[in-house]
Formats: C-alpha cells, structure tokens, sequence
C-alpha cells in the first residue's frame, strides 16, 4: 500500500465550488421558512387570485388578471431581493454569523454572489408559479420575453442593492420593521394592484421613480400592451441598481 494513500491535502476548495455550496445553502434555508414563504409565495399568490376574481379595484378596460399579472410578478421580486434578503441578512448580522462566515475561506464577495444567486433561484421558482396561476386564471401574456428577463434582473438588482444596504445599516429589528413598512407602502403605491392614475398627478409624479413603479410598468407595458423594450423603466432601475450596490459595498457593516 502507498503510504500516501491517506494523506490529508488541506486548503480551501475551488472558489466556485464554494459558492454553489453557499448558494445550495441559502436557497434551502429561505424555502424552509415560513416567514420567507408568506412574503415571496403566499402573499403575492393570493393578491393575483383574489384581485383577478373579486372586482375590488378598476384596473381599466380588459381582463383584471392582465393588468394585475405583471404587478405580482414585481411584487413577488421585491419580497424576495429586498424584503426577505433585508430580513434574513440583518438577523444574521446581528447574531453574528456574518463574522463568522466573513472569517472562513469563502471571501465576503462570494457570499454576497451567493446569496444572489439563491435569490434568482427564489425567484425562477416564484415566477413559474405566479405565471401558471396567472394562466389558468385566463391570462394572454405578450410582448418579448428577453424584455422581461431583463426587467426582471435589473429588478433584481435594485431590490438586492437597497436590500442589502438596509441590513448592513441598521439594526435586525429596524430592518425587520422598515423592510415590511416598505413593503406594505410599495405594494399600494407601486403600480402592483393600484393604478397609478388612480393617485394625485403630484404623488404620482413621485412614485414613477420608485424602483417597484418602473418594474411594474414595465413588465406591463410588455406583457400587456405588447410594447418593445421598456428602456425608462430600465434607466430608472439601474440607476436604484448603481446607486443601491455602491452604498452597500461602502457601507455594509459585518458585525
């Protein structure tokens, strides 16, 4: 026998490796809570079915589930990269196993790239759902689906980025409020199931530059009016991307 047959080989493993691990891990943890659950899957599944079959709000002429389709489907993107990441990663903060994590082979960027990672996984999943509900609820989605996909990525990263920033900034219990305050105010004045004509022109005038109004509109004018790619909608999201991102890299605190 070769007597170096046992012999250990230590060292970390390959970075990528690394971070498919931790991605694996974080995707697990977030569909295994049932706190996560209710905000990315319950919440938006349950506003698309009552909403599309129950005549509460005038969403205009056409079917209620059209206009209400491309709302949920933002909605479902903000409780996952914003609402949830905020929560989940402020707790961590706090009972201090970002430290702990930060002081292990994988770098800090790594972690970061895979709690995306477990984000966009999160929300492939999310979207399956919401569109197959939204289908059989009588929904004719149009327009391109490499416009979406775009939409859905730069609200992505918009959300991760003031997510992040929130978690990194604040205490776990100021972030657990402010991140479901948010929420809640984005969910009635960001285009998802109100329109925003609805709204006075000046309060109006305002909620066009929130992150959650260019997704959702975007997504709408898409999916529902059959428009090319939405690059307003676009330019508002990745300037909250830039500006988001930047402020968290700068001013995240790990401990």
């Amino acid at each position: 026998m070769n007597s170096g047959t046992y012999t250990p080989r230590p060292g970390a493993a390959p970075v990528g490796r690394m971070i498919a691990a931790q991605a694996a891990l974080e995707t697990r943890m977030l569909l295994r809570n049932g706190e996560q659950l209710l905000l990315t899957v319950v919440i938006p599944s349950l506003l698309l079915v009552l909403f599309s079959t129950v005549d509460i709000v005038d969403t205009g002429g056409g079917a209620a589930v059209d206009f209400l389709a491309p709302g949920v489907l933002a909605l479902a993107v903000m409780s996952t990269a914003f609402t949830g990441q905020a929560i989940a990663t402020g707790f961590e903060r706090r009972y201090g196993v970002l430290k702990r994590l930060g002081a292990s082979p994988l770098p800090r960027w790594a972690l970061m790239a895979a709690k995306t990672l477990a984000v966009l996984v999160t929300e492939v999943l999310q979207v399956l759902l919401l569109t197959a509900i939204a289908l059989a609820l009588g929904w004719s989605p149009q327009g391109s689906p490499f416009a979406v996909l775009l939409l859905l990525v730069a609200g992505t990263a918009a959300f991760s980025g003031l997510g992040l920033l929130m978690a990194g900034t604040l205490r776990a219990e100021a972030t657990l409020a402010a991140a479901n305050l948010v929420f809640l105010l984005l969910l009635v004045g960001g285009g998802v199931v109100v329109p925003l004509d609805r709204f006075p022109d000046a309060a109006r005038a305002a909620l066009e530059w929130l992150p959650i109004t260019a997704l959702s509109g975007g997504l709408r004018d898409v999916l529902q009016d059959g428009a090319g790619m939405p690059w307003g909608a676009l330019g508002v999201l990745a300037v909250w991307a830039a500006a988001g991102l930047g402020a968290a890299a700068r001013f995240f605190r790990w401990e």
